[in-house]
């Protein structure tokens, strides 16, 4: 696994402007982008569906393992892995209140549906 670098991380944490594109179905024709909340936990990258798992962009990372994201300027190949872990999660909960808690979407960013469709994006070589 490729870490992010301290400056995607930094530019990934201070930007509301973060597009995922996961796979299609053929692992080479990329998904039409879709603008999430992300966040940084631990040096690494956490996303969630706001729909949870009935997300379509969500079905296809799982599916798929991997897409493409945009954020801050950077543009990267990615992989994604599904998170089932009450701890990260809670802290994982904590980032989103502190990036997006004045937002009138981000109560139901941190319910157990959301929670379920959690994924951490990884830079791919």
């Amino acid at each position: 696994m490729t870490a992010w670098t301290a400056r995607e991380l930094q530019a990934i944490a201070t930007t509301d402007d973060f597009h995922i594109a996961p796979f299609r179905t053929d692992g080479a024709t990329l998904g039409t982008p879709t603008w999430i909340w992300s966040v940084v936990v631990d040096d690494h990258v956490y996303v969630r569906a706001y729909n949870g798992t009935d997300s379509r962009w969500y079905q296809s990372a799982r599916a798929q393992g991997a897409g493409r994201i945009t954020a801050g300027g950077i543009e990267k190949d990615v992989a994604f892995t599904a998170i089932d872990d009450n701890e990260l999660n809670a802290r994982i909960d904590a980032a989103y209140e502190a990036k997006y808690g004045t937002s009138p979407y981000y109560p139901p960013m941190v319910t157990a549906k959301t929670r379920a469709a959690t994924v951490r994006v990884d830079p791919r070589p």
